[in-house]
């Protein structure tokens, strides 16, 4: 069975992945940058100190090569000839429609965060307490913990995409330029300094909240940090 791993829940779709490995005892872990057409012939077809099931999995193939692309089209042209081949492809981020449909009848495991998240990490923004009610409304099917990294990350892409001309953060190269833009927007509404104090605070928070040297929970600690913007 071909099976396709993905999703912008990175932490649950890695997890699936890896508990799918557990249940397999001879399998082969592919990395996706490498990962050509005589690689897949190689693997299914030539000689191999695997039993004759041969479970391969592939990290990152569509990460790493362009739907387009001539050695994409036969790797996905092999594959959709040989349905019954045991290969699961994982990648750290949501796929496209063309990027899924490339495979006919594959297995597809997508694991997203639920759509509230976003409308409240694009609700941090000064003085809208409609950011409080949002994120009581999230609580209901996220963890706190959860919740107050995903605002860490936020402000931690909100200062990345003010650094013009530096080197990037991993997250920030993965992103799709309407992405950039819409948290260029944001970041403009604090300012660097701001954005910079409030990112402090948040660790300073966080650190804390794990060493109990606050009197309140996350929870409250959060509520505390959302009206202050």
């Amino acid at each position: 069975m071909i099976t396709i791993v993905h999703g912008n829940d990175i932490v649950s779709s890695r997890n699936f992945y890896l508990e799918f490995r557990t249940k397999l005892k001879d399998f082969q872990i592919l990395d996706g940058k490498n990962f050509d057409y005589n690689t897949l012939i190689q693997v299914f077809e030539g000689n191999s100190l695997f039993t004759n099931e041969k479970n391969i999995f592939v990290e990152k193939f569509f990460s790493n090569n362009k739907s387009n692309s001539e050695e994409f089209k036969k790797i996905t042209d092999y594959l959709n000839k040989n349905k019954s081949l045991n290969i699961l492809f994982w990648e750290e981020k949501e796929l496209t429609k063309t990027q899924v449909n490339s495979i006919k009848q594959a297995d597809i495991k997508q694991f997203n965060y639920p759509q509230i998240l976003f409308i409240f990490l694009d609700s941090l923004k000064p003085n809208n307490v409609k950011s409080i009610l949002l994120f009581h409304q999230l609580k209901e099917t996220m963890e706190e913990e959860l919740i107050f990294f995903m605002i860490i990350r936020q402000f931690r892409l909100m200062l990345s995409v003010l650094e013009e001309g530096k080197d990037k953060i991993d997250e920030h190269k993965r992103l799709a330029p309407w992405q950039i833009g819409k948290l260029k927007s944001q970041a403009a509404l604090f300012g660097k300094n701001k954005l910079l104090s409030l990112y402090k605070g948040l660790y300073k928070n966080d650190y804390e909240t794990k060493y109990g040297l606050t009197p309140f929970n996350l929870s409250a600690n959060i509520d505390f940090f959302l009206s202050d913007l």
